[in-house]
């Protein structure tokens, strides 16, 4: 009664302990209650409920646990001791009874184990029980909701056992004892353990909590984070014509064995844009590792920030960067030291922010001693090459073009970090904004605005959109269509919270702005002086000589950064590198110390395609035309190339035009405005004209193409950030190419946006190539006012869906000079059909349609089969990779009949069986326009007598041999390659005799075999007939 009486005194701090933390804490302490016996099935099934505030649920729980006595109370509190703890689960026992009488009640006896067990392996569980037939597919994709985490989804499963009488539980059972168990530690010292637990505690603290970008919030991670779309990076030389899509990855999988450049090496890359998320993804792996939730395999996790360590100026050693700089052991320090020298495979690096790191990477010095010193740039590069703890693994993130080929040599796994998926913008939006209406209103006003939308791919774009939901929501003129517009509206956010605002001011006005000029113009000086001089974290002493003071700190552009250096006072750094870079445009745009010359300085930046001699030579030649030191010309030639980019789009915005008013209203000089904007459009059009005159001149017979590089897609950004319709009609009046070629260039929605503002106004219709991108349904939205001047649209490797589809090909119909689309490698199904059919029926100068690699049956197969009946232009219909089968096969036969104009089909790996292919040469019979029909190698197994029309007797199965290796198929493959017969009859023979002879030159004419006979030889063929790539150009 005592305990009772306790527990009820301390109601409200068990309530808060249970709300403090996450949902996932809440749910461990249910897992151990169960586990326990101290909550029966219809305890858990009350407090289970999506949807509950914690707060709730947690007042449930404990009227719950009160009624069952002290016992209850008492164990209700080792199980909150246990969660808040992070303590690992009791292991599970060394085997299970092979049939145990009771599989649901050992589910939930060892319920905490369990679920920390499938932990990092529930997806592959999920599909092995489908598979077997013990869930339906409803049931998976209810447990598989984006909502719920890997424990989650964990939990659901056990749960779903426990009610599921059909033998689930015990295959699980079987399941979880089959998975692999943490490996045990590989010593037993106090002093290791006893660092161990102080690492996991730093880690864990640092973790924890996600600050937001202004510094204003402590968010829990775990309710806030969202996954971000993670796929295996592709070499453009390894795309093949059959090869699938880039593998989507979890979290967990970031050390998988799949898409390893180099087995030697131990380093995992992550790449991404400015904003996508990389540290956020960091910040998660660490807390899963010191919440013992995955990584296991890790003993020590070490966390670094680059632009940290770039500030170390004294030399150091592996000894000195561990334990000073990250986690200083309390004991045995040269025994714990030894540890992580015997067993580098149980350490875990990380890096975040490569491409703020000023050194760039060379492999030139080598340095091999762990407690020898030497300068930061040394040991980290000789860590990531493994001359340093060689076997301990790395991840480090950077922005793409920071990475160099001598890097990527020592690069294990490379992984492209590209943002929110469409869903994912939403399930942050709803985990940012959890009062009621709020996060749908803004997502139903986000989806009808679809030039914001495209730019919440990068997570720090939602975080802006999330901060300034009202403004948006109350806001009565048009929404934010550019960056700049953005990064505007959340300057105007920022200055309206320090000073009490207008209530009659709508919108950005210049009141907020000329108030607080010369603070921005301070931070924008200190911004530029940080680019120019690679820094982005500043010392007291900097802010002083920047005359930055604490009023203009306590705006919140500035935050506090973690610092390396235990017990010094933590620097102040930019809320992210992109605030950094428009603070910096803000200064160039304004500042009366900019002259309008400089500006040339920023748009003769040097981007990775350009060679490294070309980017020292300039800096040579800025140095020697007398660049005053801390001049803003020096300070541009000192700046990386990927943060000039940014700050070049974003001084084009705020010199457009449309923001002339509003600058000139701050009392700035309009005659500087106007030479400074007449001088960046200048500096546009001038980098315009060399990128074209760089074109090489059109192969006879060919249409002139150009292969555009990242920079051509900097310089259309900074046009479209102008908005200025003459502009970008002026830029590309000069630009004569017949085929634009812009694949593996990270476009994603923001940038197709951009493009097509400037390609519609193109003179002469173009064949744009947007191969293995990021574009996605929004960019393919954002194509269309450019699609009238498309004649042929390449989009493989998009993640495009069957919406984004529908709405290309219903803007298609009324577009007379696109005859060509090619969507390889994609996420189309059925529900395109219909769409794709119309386009078919309707238009009739369309030449090629391109769908292999989707997932489209039988059932699209026989709507676009109804299209092309009506057809009489389509010369190319692709379906390889598909799932067509027979009956789509018919479907397609049927439509030969008919079709006069189809001149090649290719249906590889499509698992079209022999009745299939039959009807297929049926179907030839009355078509004379059909040149090429590729099956894949189908052994087509003929019996007597019932081969198409009688025409020929082909006794026995046939196949026909591929082209060497290395070889290009020829366009009339027999006469390329040599039958190989299963049979040795007349007939046979005799067809090969004459295909011998075309060997030697003979003319396709002199053929004296039938069509049906010819046709089933190219059934065979495979591979052979026709360009193996046609599916792919």
């Amino acid at each position: 009664m005592y305990a009772q009486d306790a527990f009820q005194a301390q109601r409200s701090q068990l309530v808060e302990l249970l709300v403090s933390g996450s949902l996932e804490g809440f749910e461990s302490v249910l897992d151990w209650l169960l586990s326990w016996e101290v909550l029966s099935w219809e305890d858990y099934e009350g407090l289970n409920l999506l949807g509950q505030p914690v707060s709730h649920l947690a007042r449930r729980l404990l009227d719950t646990v009160w009624n069952k006595g002290a016992w209850g109370c008492e164990l209700l509190t080792a199980a909150m001791q246990e969660t808040q703890a992070d303590r690992q689960p009791p292991e599970l026992p060394g085997c299970w009874e092979p049939h145990s009488p009771h599989p649901a009640r050992d589910l939930q006896s060892h319920r905490p184990a369990i679920v920390r067990r499938l932990y990092g392996h529930v997806e592959g569980v999920l599909d092995l029980t489908q598979a077997r037939g013990f869930i339906s597919q409803y049931e998976c994709d209810e447990i598989r909701r984006p909502i719920f985490t890997s424990s989650q989804r964990a939990r659901r499963l056990l749960d779903l056992a426990a009610v599921k009488a059909n033998g689930l539980a015990a295959f699980l059972l079987q399941c979880v004892q089959e998975l692999p168990v943490p490996l045990a530690l590989p010593f037993e010292d106090a002093a290791c353990k006893r660092y161990l637990s102080k690492l996991r505690t730093m880690v864990s603290a640092q973790s924890r909590f996600l600050s937001t970008y202004d510094g204003t919030e402590n968010l829990c991670l775990e309710e806030i984070y969202t996954e971000n779309v993670l796929e295996i990076r592709t070499e453009a030389g390894m795309a093949g014509p059959l090869q699938q899509s880039p593998a989507t990855l979890g979290l967990e999988e970031l050390f998988s064995t799949r898409g390893h450049l180099n087995e030697d090496a131990d380093t995992v890359l992550v790449v991404g844009e400015a904003g996508s998320g990389k540290s956020t993804l960091l910040q998660q792996l660490h807390l899963l590792w010191a919440s013992g939730r995955a990584f296991q395999e890790f003993i020590f996790v070490f966390p670094f920030s680059c632009r940290q360590l770039q500030c170390l100026a004294k030399p150091l050693s592996v000894w000195t960067l561990l334990f000073e700089h990250c986690c200083w052991p309390d004991l045995g320090q040269q025994d714990v030291f030894q540890v992580l020298l015997d067993h580098p495979e149980r350490i875990l690096l990380t890096f975040d922010g490569f491409d703020e790191f000023r050194f760039r990477f060379t492999d030139r010095d080598r340095h091999c001693c762990p407690t020898a010193p030497t300068s930061v740039q040394s040991l980290l590069f000789n860590l990531l090459q493994g001359n340093l703890l060689k076997n301990a693994r790395k991840v480090l993130t950077s922005r793409p073009d920071a990475v160099s080929a001598s890097l990527r040599k020592y690069v294990r796994t490379e992984l492209n970090l590209k943002g929110f998926s469409e869903e994912g913008i939403e399930l942050y939006l709803r985990k940012r904004h959890r009062e009621p209406g709020v996060a749908d209103r803004l997502i139903c006003w986000l989806r009808a605005t679809l030039a914001l939308h495209s730019l919440c791919h990068l997570p720090v774009f939602s975080w802006m959109v999330s901060k300034c939901h009202q403004e948006l929501l109350l806001q009565g003129g048009g929404s934010p269509k550019t960056t700049t517009d953005m990064y505007l509206l959340i300057l105007q956010h920022f200055l309206l919270h320090a000073s009490p605002p207008d209530p009659a001011a709508r919108g950005l006005g210049a009141g907020p702005l000329r108030g607080s000029l010369l603070t921005l113009l301070h931070l924008g000086r200190l911004a530029l002086w940080g680019l120019g001089t690679c820094c982005y974290v500043f010392s007291p002493k900097q802010l002083q000589a920047a005359h930055v003071d604490s009023e203009e700190v306590s705006l919140g552009f500035l935050v506090r950064a973690k610092t390396v250096v235990p017990g010094s006072t933590a620097p102040l750094e930019f809320l992210h590198i992109t605030f950094q870079c428009f603070f910096a445009a803000f200064y160039l745009a304004l500042s009366a110390d900019t002259p309008p010359s400089s500006l040339r300085h920023l748009f003769n930046c040097h981007g990775p395609g350009c060679s490294p001699l070309a980017g020292v030579l300039s800096k040579l030649r800025m140095r020697g035309s007398g660049c005053k030191e801390g001049s803003v010309a020096a300070l541009l030639q000192g700046a990386e190339p990927h943060n000039l980019q940014i700050t070049a789009a974003f001084l084009a915005g705020l010199l457009s035009q449309e923001r002339r008013g509003l600058l000139a209203e701050c009392q700035v000089s309009e005659k500087a405005l106007l030479w400074r904007q007449a001088c960046t459009r200048r500096c546009l059009a001038r980098s315009l004209r060399k990128h074209f005159r760089s074109i090489p001149p059109a192969v006879p017979g060919e249409a002139k193409s150009m292969h555009a590089m990242p920079s051509f897609i900097w310089l259309i950004r900074s046009l479209y950030e102008m908005q200025e319709e003459r502009l970008a009609r002026e830029a590309v009046r000069r630009l004569d190419v017949g085929h634009l070629k812009l694949t593996f260039c990270s476009v994603g929605p923001a940038e197709c946006a951009a493009l097509a503002f400037v390609l519609r106004h193109l003179r002469q219709p173009v064949a744009l190539q947007l191969d293995h991108n990021s574009v996605g349904d929004m960019g393919v939205e954002q194509l269309l006012p450019c699609l009238g001047v498309c004649k042929a649209l390449y989009l493989r490797d998009n993640n495009v869906s069957d919406r984004g589809i529908c709405k290309l090909t219903e803007h298609a119909l009324r577009c007379e000079q696109l005859q060509k689309l090619a969507l390889f490698n994609n996420k189309l199904t059925d529900g395109c059909a219909h769409s794709m059919a119309k386009l078919l029926a309707c238009k009739q100068n369309f030449l090629a349609l391109r769908l292999g690699n989707n997932h489209i049956t039988a059932a699209g197969a026989e709507v676009l089969a109804q299209g092309l009946r009506a057809n009489a232009s389509l010369q190319f219909l692709g379906l390889v990779g598909n799932n067509i089968g027979s009956v789509g096969a018919q479907a397609l036969a049927l439509m030969l009949e008919k079709n006069m104009a189809l001149e090649e089909l290719c249906l590889e790996e499509n698992h079209v069986q022999d009745e299939g292919v039959c009807c297929l040469a049926k179907g030839l019979e009355k078509n004379s326009s059909l040149k090429v029909l590729k099956t894949g190698g189908r052994r087509v197994r003929w019996k007597q007598g019932d081969q198409p029309g009688g025409s020929c007797t082909l006794p026995g199965c046939l196949t026909t041999a591929s082209p060497p290796l290395g070889q290009k198929p020829s366009c009339r493959p027999l006469k390329r390659m040599t039958p190989s017969w299963k049979s040795g009859s007349e007939e046979t023979l005799s067809l090969r005799r004459k295909l011998r002879s075309s060997a030697t030159g003979t003319p396709d004419s002199c053929f004296d075999v039938s069509w049906s006979m010819f046709i089933s030889v190219c059934l065979g063929a495979g591979h052979g007939f026709g360009s193996q790539k046609r599916d792919d150009v």
